[in-house]
């Protein structure tokens, strides 16, 4: 059986948000930094660098690599937890307050899968540590999130593998996304719109 072409977590998180945020990224192979990515970035220096530590008994892995043969997932965990009761538990640091975001969700999940596929324990649980408001937030990895990773990362690869860029939303999301400027969506869906109303135009003069 061929081995899957390995997809990175966070482009299942990318996904989530935006499938044309997702295709520019992995596909186009364009990056763009604004306030929210450099906000996201000085949280994530506080895991970056690999090692462990022991915390009351609980030894806490940095920046631990991860990988799924069986669907084909690559990345790394920011925290990983090991329980001395065998209990492990994946920890995604996020800047902004504590809220649920479902892509959010899914990248934790994504590691949950890797994590038992590596090891052979399950992994029933993880956490988001929000920066801003220094507080984590439980995340349940269940059947539905983890039908979510599989089939976002069948989307991711599909995508990546014809090349093709999905049309832009033009929606709240775009304030925040730092490739706005290289994706222009608000000119872009105009166009659109006034190609759709020029063959409206042309159908009722026919």
């Amino acid at each position: 059986m061929e081995a899957l072409a390995p997809i990175p977590i966070s482009a299942l998180q990318h996904w989530m948000y935006c499938p044309r945020q997702c295709a520019l990224i992995h596909v186009e192979q364009v990056f763009a930094d604004n306030v929210h990515t450099a906000r996201g970035n000085a949280v994530h220096k506080l895991v970056d660098e690999p090692g462990y530590e022991m915390k009351k008994g609980v030894k806490v892995e940095r920046s631990l690599p991860l990988w799924s043969d069986r669907i084909g997932l690559i990345g790394k965990a920011d925290l990983v937890e090991f329980h001395p009761d065998g209990t492990v538990f994946p920890v995604e640091f996020k800047h902004g307050p504590k809220r649920k975001h479902t892509h959010d969700d899914i990248q934790l999940a994504a590691q949950a899968i890797c994590l038992e596929e590596m090891l052979g324990k399950p992994v029933a649980k993880g956490a988001i540590y929000h920066a801003s408001s220094r507080r984590r937030r439980v995340v349940d990895i269940g059947a539905g999130l983890r039908t979510l990773v599989v089939r976002t990362t069948e989307a991711v690869r599909a995508n990546i593998q014809e090349g093709r860029l999905p049309p832009p939303v033009n929606d709240e999301r775009c304030k925040h996304c730092s490739l706005n400027d290289i994706c222009q969506p608000g000119v872009l869906v105009d166009r659109h719109v006034q190609a759709s109303l020029r063959a409206q135009l042309y159908e009722a003069d026919t």
